[in-house]
């Protein structure tokens, strides 16, 4: 038969074993509420961080001034004071209506006939225009740029001075190549320089931007096309459900479909 010390002591392990288990479940304890880990985890999830011991400990802290604040606001009477009950039911039909219209456009969709309408409306504002497969090389002074001219001029490898010579970080490597740009993409004294040449010419003089002085190349030029509807189909349903207009007009369509189903007497 057990003593009392016995007793006492397999008592005492127990109930150590029940709050071990029951910390190892849940992702704290507040007064005695337990906040479970599932939420802890979602909260971690949600932050979009590495799921880290620090950042687990800020997500685990905010949820404790959560529960302190909701215990206390449940001690103070201020849930049952009939504005506060007010404010959140008018909080929660917010949450719901967002809700139920997000569902609705996700599985109503978007109309074909928006679709056509958003690229018509794109077609119109499409002003056209050129793109230029372009190379340069930077120098820091004019006189090294008229010498660089001449040499290319003179039938040298206009991507093997670039590699050896330009001071461009980020072009040098590449031969002095920036791939394929407009006329908005750089600078005005480059683009301007650039529009003017024919495909295979280069400057006569050299350019002066805030970077240096450039030696500019022209290896080919080609429109710019609209991308086709099916292209730009996802960039077009995003413009929609963007525009307040067709999310009013989609709302209201929603609300007479659920009036036409509704039995209201």
């Amino acid at each position: 038969m057990l003593n009392a010390r016995q007793i006492l002591t397999i008592s005492a392990l127990s109930a150590s074993l029940l709050a071990s288990t029951a910390i190892a479940q849940n992702a704290v304890i507040v007064n005695g509420k337990a906040i479970p880990k599932a939420q802890l985890d979602r909260l971690v999830q949600k932050s979009g961080q590495p799921n880290n011991p620090q950042i687990r400990d800020q997500a685990r802290e905010m949820l404790v001034t959560r529960e302190l604040i909701i215990q206390e606001a449940n001690n103070r009477g201020v849930t049952q004071n009939e504005a506060v009950r007010e404010q959140l039911e008018q909080s929660r039909m917010g949450i719901l209506v967002a809700a139920v219209f997000e569902d609705y456009v996700e599985k109503e969709g978007v109309a074909e006939a928006d679709i056509k309408a958003a690229y018509e409306q794109a077609k119109m504002q499409y002003t056209g225009g050129k793109e230029y497969h372009v190379e340069h090389i930077l120098v820091d002074k004019e006189s090294d740029a008229k010498a660089i001219t001449a040499q290319v001029k003179a039938g040298a490898n206009f991507e093997d001075i670039a590699k050896a010579k330009s001071k461009d970080p980020g072009s040098a490597s590449n031969g002095g190549s920036l791939g394929w740009v407009n006329d908005k993409s750089l600078v005005p004294e480059f683009s301007k320089a650039m529009v003017q040449l024919k495909k295979g010419q280069i400057t006569d003089k050299p350019v002066k931007t805030q970077y240096g002085w450039h030696v500019i190349k022209v290896d080919d030029i080609r429109d710019i096309n609209l991308p086709t509807m099916e292209e730009m189909r996802g960039q077009l349903k995003q413009m929609i459900m963007a525009d307040q207009n067709w999310q009013k007009a989609k709302f209201g369509e929603m609300m007479q479909k659920l009036r036409a189903k509704a039995k209201v007497q």
